[in-house]
């Protein structure tokens, strides 16, 4: 009998260029499968259809959500905080990023958005033309916010004034300026689940809500793993100051021994009980939850105190 005769190697050459040429557009296509910007879905978007935003509801979510804290231009006081042009930057380990003009200006700013295009930014961290943004924008957070809540703002912020600043671009060196990528940091390390479970009352919901969402406090008081997400089995257990400028305390109960009528106190006037007061970026926080009502500042120290101690 004859032995079989090997394959000619042209052909196994032929062969494996061809499975590896299958590899690749296989896995091409999961990439873009994987980092494509997700629409608001299908709930989020009947919830939208046809609600009505109230401003002076929107002026407490404005306060929440700390707007104006990084949305007004640098240096801004009094009033002209409410001119969102932007500019302020935010140092990271990826690059500087520069807070966009977002006033009521149809060219530079929001003025010629949908309330369906602001609510897929806030919620999805996509932009009216498709585009990822950056996570330094907290709609980690804000994913959590209802659609109320996202109507209200919404009109609240339609009534402020307009500045035709254009937005400065970030500084962000490759390859973290390739956009697509982010999807697949979003589809990493976005949840939507919170740190906080369990059967809670109504005021620790309203704190959760507020902490882990609108208020976004954990994207300071929380540490980052290597790629920029933030690190939930330490959830608001400090971490290094972006700016390199000292850290940020941790706020769970394991190094913060305050009783909840003193965090009440602090963020109504900014004052601790060893009578320091509030500094640096802080001092808009306190300034934004002043605004808001008693039962809100009263919900978020409950939140405090029965969230886990981390170190």
């Amino acid at each position: 009998m004859r032995p079989i005769a090997a394959p000619r190697p042209k052909f196994a050459l032929k062969r494996g260029f061809g499975l590896l040429i299958l590899c690749a557009v296989i896995g091409a296509g999961v990439f873009w499968w994987v980092t494509a910007p997700q629409g608001l879905g299908v709930n989020r978007a009947l919830a939208l259809k046809g609600l009505q935003g109230a401003p002076d509801r929107g002026t407490l979510v404005f306060a929440a959500g700390g707007c104006a804290s990084c949305h007004a231009a640098p240096e801004a006081t009094g009033d002209d905080r409410l001119v969102l042009a932007g500019g302020l930057p935010f140092d990271s380990d990826f690059g500087t990023f520069y807070a966009p003009n977002i006033s009521s200006d149809p060219q530079h700013g929001l003025g010629a958005w949908s309330q369906g295009d602001f609510a897929r930014a806030l919620i999805k961290g996509v932009s009216p033309q498709g585009q990822h943004y950056y996570p330094a924008f907290p709609y980690t957070a804000y994913s959590h916010m209802s659609t109320q809540d996202v109507a209200d703002l919404f009109a609240y912020m339609q009534t402020l004034p307009a500045s035709a600043t254009p937005s400065q671009p970030h500084d962000v060196g490759f390859p973290f300026n390739i956009r697509r990528s982010l999807g697949g940091w979003k589809w990493l390390f976005v949840r939507d689940d919170y740190v906080l479970s369990g059967d809670l009352s109504e005021q620790l919901t309203r704190g959760r809500y507020l902490v882990e969402g609108l208020s976004h406090c954990g994207e300071c008081h929380t540490p980052r793993n290597a790629l920029g997400a933030l690190d939930r089995s330490r959830w608001l257990a400090g971490a290094p100051n972006p700016s390199g400028k000292g850290t940020i305390p941790n706020i769970t109960s394991a190094e913060l021994d305050w009783s909840e009528a003193d965090l009440v106190a602090y963020f109504t006037s900014g004052f601790t009980p060893e009578y320091d007061s509030a500094g640096g970026k802080m001092a808009d926080v306190i300034t934004n939850l002043a605004a808001l009502p008693e039962s809100d500042r009263a919900a978020i120290a409950a939140y405090l105190k029965a969230v886990p101690a981390a170190r």
